[in-house]
């Protein structure tokens, strides 16, 4: 299987496309938003957090938990964006592994508090340095005055998409 540059890609799209009428550069902004979503993930999935046998999801698990401190289950899901059922399996697997702790709040048991062991924080003041390390390495080609355009563009992109 040929792997097509993201010019190739382009230049395709627009020749197929080109006579629709479409609004080409949202399209190519949101089709590129895609294809760096999925590259950073796999770029950091496989220098950072398979040393760690952590999945991207696990990560972000971890990652929410860690900066809330703790979260109910039902609103864990939510933050980040997962079904409940694909949580209860990530959360099983963090607390085989001991980096998780469950609880239930007195006034209702059958809610679910999930917050980070020990041993879970110390993962992520482990691990969340090299993260970032990544993230500064992907944005290498971008001075930092659009490296801080593309992050208020993208929060003004997210901000659209919550209030829709």
């Amino acid at each position: 299987m040929t792997k097509r540059t993201i010019d190739e890609s382009e230049r395709a799209l627009n020749a197929t496309l080109g006579g629709l009428g479409l609004d080409f550069e949202a399209m190519r902004a949101v089709s590129n938003l895609y294809l760096a979503a999925n590259a950073v993930r796999n770029r950091v999935e496989s220098a950072v957090l398979k040393d760690v046998d952590l999945t991207w999801t696990a990560f972000v698990v971890l990652w929410v938990t860690w900066i809330w401190e703790e979260m109910e289950a039902t609103a864990l899901a939510a933050e980040v964006r997962i079904s409940k059922g694909t949580l209860s399996g990530v959360l099983n697997t963090l607390d085989a592994r001991g980096l998780i702790v469950r609880s239930s709040r007195n006034e209702d048991k059958r809610k679910v508090v999930v917050s980070l062991s020990p041993a879970g924080k110390r993962m992520m003041k482990k691990i969340f340095p090299k993260f970032n390390a990544e993230e500064t390495l992907m944005l290498e080609a971008l001075s930092p005055k659009e490296v801080s355009a593309l992050a208020s563009s993208l929060h003004n992109v997210v901000k659209k998409i919550q209030s829709l």
